[in-house]
């Protein structure tokens, strides 16, 4: 077991240094790549960015060497400690300094997930039983929250673009996590079954996709408006299309609803806290104008600006 607690810190701490340094990057570029291809293959060329990618394959190591010496419902929880290491470095490195407010937003997000995560466990299911029709329901609903979230961000400025940036990326990440589910289920039938079914292909489109929409709002925001969206979108999204299309059961004991619930309110509360708050308002608008200096020098990453670290609230 103590190896699985080591191992999934490890993969916690890979992924919040994977997510500083994709955002760090990611920041950096004009506006005007927001969206676009061209964001991907200008990142594609960053030393800091891809050592950010690798960064994020390391992490996947360790949390596959900690599920094998550990359950899930372990595991899970403590690599949503990411949170605890990736937000306080992106503020280091941004000179601002978190506050009560900003630390109270990160603990209660990490703790609702964990919280969620641990209650939610589902479990039994078949992939191999989903038919097409609920399958045609799951991806209309996907798009449609995806299309919502990518649609209201041109209504809402600062921060909150940043946010719902994030949730079209965990919506389609948590779809992701469905179809590869799906697909490694067909493994043991042959290599024929897997590259024979639709699920495969879109499990690439989803994947390219979803890594445009994250390298999107990391462009748009800093970490504690898009890394707490997303980490809390993808598991979402992953339990409730897995328990539709496969048949999974949830625990349903009411002790556990209650905690789940207290969860859920939990991450929301701590997401708009952070959204809302004055040091994180003040690491956009460092976004923001690293991004005007960068279209200005040609695309060029410029440094930090100097100057007195905002305060948090």
């Amino acid at each position: 077991m103590i190896v699985a607690v080591l191992a999934s810190l490890a993969a916690g701490a890979c992924f919040a240094g994977a997510g500083v340094l994709q955002q760090r990057s990611a920041s950096a570029r004009p506006a005007d790549e927001a969206l676009s291809w061209r964001l991907l293959w200008h990142l594609l060329r960053q030393r800091m960015w891809v050592s950010g990618i690798a960064l994020a394959i390391l992490a996947y190591v360790f949390q596959a060497l900690a599920l094998a010496f550990g359950p899930l419902s372990l595991v899970q929880p403590l690599i949503v400690c990411e949170l605890l290491f990736a937000i306080p470095l992106s503020a280091r490195l941004y000179r601002v300094r978190l506050g009560a407010r900003e630390w109270g937003g990160v603990l209660a997000v990490a703790a609702g997930l964990s919280a969620v995560l641990v209650t939610t466990r589902p479990s039994g299911g078949d992939p191999a039983t989903a038919r097409l029709g609920p399958w045609l329901l799951a991806m209309g609903a996907v798009a449609a929250v995806t299309a919502g979230a990518l649609v209201a961000r041109t209504c809402v400025t600062g921060v909150w673009r940043a946010s719902l940036i994030a949730l079209a990326a965990g919506t389609v990440m948590g779809f992701q996590s469905v179809l590869l589910n799906a697909t490694v289920a067909r493994v043991p039938r042959g290599f024929a079954a897997v590259f024979s079914a639709w699920q495969t292909y879109l499990l690439v489109v989803a994947s390219i996709g979803g890594l445009l929409l994250i390298q999107s709002a990391f462009q748009e925001g800093p970490l504690a408006a898009t890394m707490t969206v997303m980490d809390t979108a993808e598991p979402v999204v992953a339990v409730v299309v897995g328990t539709t299309l496969f048949g999974e059961t949830l625990r349903l004991d009411w002790p556990l609803v209650a905690l789940t619930v207290s969860g859920v309110v939990a991450t929301v509360i701590g997401i708009i806290r952070l959204d809302t708050s004055p040091a994180i308002t003040a690491l956009h608008r460092q976004d923001a104008l690293r991004r005007e200096q960068a279209a200005g020098d040609g695309g060029a990453a410029p440094s930090v600006p100097e100057g007195e670290p905002p305060h948090g609230t």
